[in-house]
């Protein structure tokens, strides 16, 4: 029979370390839960490592271990608001059918999320507004997640052509230029200026631009 050459002490080891690694990650990762919920209301430049270690009940220096520094932070808070944006607007519409259906349902996903983001704020508008005119990998990151939203759109979008559905001559840019539009139009009027119906123009608006484009007029 074999003998093993492992002492007990070595075999619990490896043990010991993939547990601590798990929980550290449990932990980073409630971590950025808490710092995305301070980011929708207050933004990305309000997140600090003092206000997230009152909010987690933790010590600033064992917040500050997980990140190591606010910048890394924000940008930690923004690939999770990116990876939550896509599994409640981009995946499910991937269900519906190329074409027509798929943008709507893409565009419908986008509806319920901005709905709920009506009250409680959305980093890419927010972050949009203070990192404007600023470099640095913050702003990549954000920028970066924004564009890869729209190279989503895009396909959808010249997916229409390719299925017939809506014009070969239409620009992809321009459709997507409209459609983005009316989302950014819907926070301005539901969220700041509190306008009765805005939803509801949204998607009027939504349903126009088909009617402008499709292949058969509508």
């Amino acid at each position: 029979m074999p003998v093993s050459t492992s002492s007990p002490k070595t075999a619990r080891a490896p043990r010991r370390e993939g547990r601590a690694l798990h929980k550290g990650r449990q932990t980073k990762a409630a971590i950025v839960d808490a710092a995305l919920g301070l980011a929708t209301h207050i933004g990305l430049e309000g997140l600090s490592i003092g206000a997230l270690a009152d909010v987690t009940g933790m010590s600033k220096s064992g917040v500050f271990a997980h990140f190591g520094s606010r910048e890394e932070l924000q940008i930690s808070v923004i690939r999770e608001y990116h990876a939550r944006f896509e599994q409640e607007v981009f995946y499910p519409a991937m269900e519906a059918p190329r074409g027509i259906a798929r943008l709507r349902a893409m565009f419908d996903n986008w509806m319920k999320r901005t709905s709920v983001e009506i009250d409680s704020g959305c980093i890419y508008i927010s972050g949009a507004v203070e990192f404007d005119d600023r470099a640095g990998p913050v702003r990549d990151a954000l920028a970066n997640s924004v564009l890869t939203w729209q190279a989503a759109m895009k396909r959808a979008i010249a997916q229409c052509k390719e299925c017939g559905e809506i014009r070969p001559g239409v620009s992809e840019e321009q459709m997507l230029f409209e459609i983005h539009g009316l989302i950014l139009a819907l926070h301005y009027e539901a969220r700041f200026l509190h306008t009765p119906g805005s939803m509801e123009r949204a998607n009027t608006g939504f349903d126009n631009i088909l009617a402008r484009y499709r292949a058969d007029g509508g």
